[in-house]
């Protein structure tokens, strides 16, 4: 029955009336992938004619870029054909300076070219999404170009300028005409869908939260501990998703910071959380009853433990609505009197969570188009790198295998050798950010390429010949490009570089030109060049793997204990909105085989870090820094429990100097924050006492 209900057709329907369902049903399904493989077929169609009619040089580089800037989703490919621009203009850029400098020199024109490549390897590494595509593209800009102008053993010839104008115009001619046909045929619908993957996101945190709460009451431990855990890796695969939907849209590639906001209320959401619950799971049943009965009339009616739990869609079509009333209950836990440390506690970290609903729902309200609760542009956040040793381990690859090619081609005197420097820079910068997937995504890569020079040899020998117009020419490309590129959208993320392959590289093997040639033998040694190219970048991948995923979590474990002991020590000390934003940035690199146990530490000590530095500039406003020096000086030698010891003590001179003074609703706020940093001592009591180093 429920197969039945899937395929639209019921059991008692008659075998020809069932097999119609099916097409019907099958010719749906392939509807869009066939539309993206006709929109990709017309812009390479496009780029090439424009190119011919211009005469440029090398034409086929404007289809090449075309089929390269297609994605299946309209943000994705108007966001990387932005980048595409940026990364040609630099790579060009910088091969004219290389060829200024070695103007004679081809000794120094090739080492400076494989540095050229390594940087653009390092810097693809180190930035995100499209940019590091960007930083990519640069690098084997520069090869492109620097291909055309080496000779049969390698060396400048002097007219990188005019190729690199040349190789410019021919590559925005592709990035043009893609996004003239994309824009012009999709839609798009990336703001839609991270709408709703924030939605229900913002919904399980909430829903989770709300049970939290409730369970603590009846003495329940912590159940939802691994839902929570589970909840930070979804959230670090929302970043794709926001590049995407800021390339749709003028409006949100404005308020993109409001967008990083949200992406960060998130994460600040969970940390919230994580310390709410931790305090109620130290009181005892009774005690964590009363103070949450004592917050609970703050909490706004939607996220108590008795109310209904809230859709998804809610959040949704009422984002200005929940901001009010988030907003409204962090005044009121913030402006709540409290007898006790743990009852402070408790209350500014719901307000906490709360804050970080707020800052969700206001870049939702952006996605979905409702009016603005907010709209204050928040400050753009600085850049932070959350590792620099697995970028320098790709930057030092990517020199190594262009400079093992080119001692290749000078010892061979290959004529297409400068053809497979290129393709050997493109698979080892392009793929680099993709750590232990790159050598998969490598061989997928070539294999795809395999594919695309055997149809190429098809199209060009058998049916090219045939064609003698334009229209026929594209009848022709239309043959291939239009299954390939349907074959593109269909494909999951593991096969979805070999897709590329087939569909990026089927153009510069044909090279197209106004003039064809069928010289067979200039087809098989300028594939074989692509194709070694290629392989080569594959191979560097295994002989000079990545580094894993554990040595790379237990990394960035160590640098954030690093920097949190460095936050225990007294010195120059961070805002608290840079030191979140340093680890928001390593919580999102966090590989997805780290375990939730890591994900919760790097959690941990996003709020430990944020508690210290307010609780610095409160101390140094008592004169108490030695006593908060000494309090923490066990915690930067690795000993939680003296330190916890020593914080105790601090407490209780806290709560002395509150009572002498007679401000001890004024003090309450700080000894919560002794208090939070205590329980993450002893729950992560393994993590705070291990050695820095990884």
């Amino acid at each position: 029955m429920a197969d039945a209900v899937d395929h639209g057709w019921r059991p008692d329907e008659s075998p020809s009336a069932r097999s119609l369902t099916l097409l019907a049903n099958a010719a749906r399904a392939a509807g869009p992938p066939l539309l993206f493989g006709l929109r990709l077929w017309a812009s390479v169609c496009l780029a090439l004619y424009v190119a011919f009619w211009l005469e440029l040089d090398n034409a086929y580089w404007a289809g090449t870029s075309a089929a390269l800037v297609c994605q299946p989703h309209l943000g994705a490919s108007l966001r990387k054909g932005w980048y595409r621009i940026i990364g040609t203009l630099v790579g060009a850029v910088l091969i004219v300076v290389l060829t200024g400098v070695f103007p004679q020199n081809r000794f120094g024109f090739l080492v400076g070219l494989a540095l050229l490549g390594g940087a653009c390897a390092l810097v693809a590494t180190l930035l995100h999404n499209f940019a590091a595509y960007a930083a990519a593209l640069a690098g084997f800009t520069a090869a492109i170009i620097a291909s055309d102008q080496l000779g049969a053993t390698g060396g400048p010839d002097g007219q990188a300028f005019m190729l690199a104008v040349y190789r410019v115009s021919e590559i925005w001619i592709g990035i043009v005409s893609a996004g003239i046909v994309l824009a012009g045929t999709d839609f798009g619908d990336a703001p839609r869908r991270l709408a709703a993957q924030f939605a229900a996101l913002l919904a399980e945190i909430a829903n989770g939260f709300s049970s939290s709460l409730a369970l603590a009451t009846v003495g329940s431990s912590d159940t939802l501990q691994p839902v929570r855990r589970e909840l930070i890796r979804r959230v670090t695969a929302l970043d794709p998703v926001i590049d995407e939907s800021i390339g749709e849209s003028s409006t949100l590639r404005y308020h993109s910071p409001l967008l990083q906001n949200a992406f960060e209320g998130l994460f600040t959401a969970l940390a919230g959380w994580r310390s709410v619950m931790v305090r109620l799971r130290g009181l005892g049943t009774e005690a964590a009853a009363q103070e949450v009965s004592a917050v609970l009339p703050n909490i706004p009616q939607e996220l108590r433990p008795a109310a209904q739990r809230v859709d998804p869609t809610v959040w949704m079509n009422n984002a200005s609505g929940l901001y009010a009333a988030c907003e409204a209950g962090v005044r009121r836990l913030t402006a709540m009197p409290t007898g006790t440390p743990s009852l402070r506690l408790l209350a500014d970290h719901i307000a906490r969570v709360l804050a970080a609903f707020a800052a969700v729902l206001d870049g939702l309200a952006l996605l979905v188009g409702d009016p603005a609760p907010s709209r204050s542009q928040p400050p753009r956040p600085k850049f932070y790198v959350a590792d620099w040793l697995p970028a320098l381990v790709n930057g030092g690859r990517a020199f190594v295998t262009i400079a093992a090619v080119e001692l290749f081609w000078i010892a061979s005197v290959w004529p297409n050798g400068a053809l497979a420097i290129t393709f050997a820079t493109i698979g080892v910068t392009l793929l680099a950010p993709r750590a232990e997937q790159a050598y998969a995504s490598a061989v997928n890569l070539m294999a795809g390429i395999v594919v695309s020079a055997v149809c190429a040899a098809i199209i060009l020998f058998a049916v090219l010949p045939k064609m003698e117009s334009f229209p026929g020419f594209c009848l022709a490309l239309a043959l291939y490009l239009v299954p390939a590129g349907a074959l593109l959208a269909r494909s999951s993320q593991a096969r979805f570089v070999f897709f590329v392959g087939m569909t990026a590289n089927f153009v510069p093997l044909l090279a197209p030109a106004n003039q064809m040639s069928y010289d067979q033998v200039q087809f098989y040694n300028s594939a074989l060049a692509i194709v070694a190219g290629s392989a080569v970048a594959a191979l560097s991948f295994r002989l000079l793997p990545p580094l894993s995923q554990a040595f790379r979590v237990r990394r960035l474990l160590a640098l954030t204990l690093r920097d949190l002991r460095r936050l225990a020590r007294h010195g120059a000390q961070p805002l608290p909105e840079e030191w979140e934003r340093r680890i928001y940035v390593r919580l999102a690199a966090v590989p997805d085989g780290a375990t939730p146990l890591q994900r919760a530490r790097l959690l941990t000590a996003l709020s430990v870090g944020s508690e210290i530095i307010h609780l610095r500039q409160t101390v140094a406003l008592l004169g108490l820094e030695a006593e908060l020096d000494s309090a923490l000086e066990p915690m930067v030698q690795g000993d939680s429990a003296a330190a916890v010891s020593g914080l105790e003590r601090l407490d209780q001179r806290l709560a002395s100097i509150a009572e002498s003074e007679g401000q001890a609703s004024g003090m309450m706020r700080e000894r919560g924050r002794i208090l939070l940093i205590c329980d993450a001592l002893v729950q992560h009591r393994a993590y705070f006492d291990a050695e820095e180093s990884a």
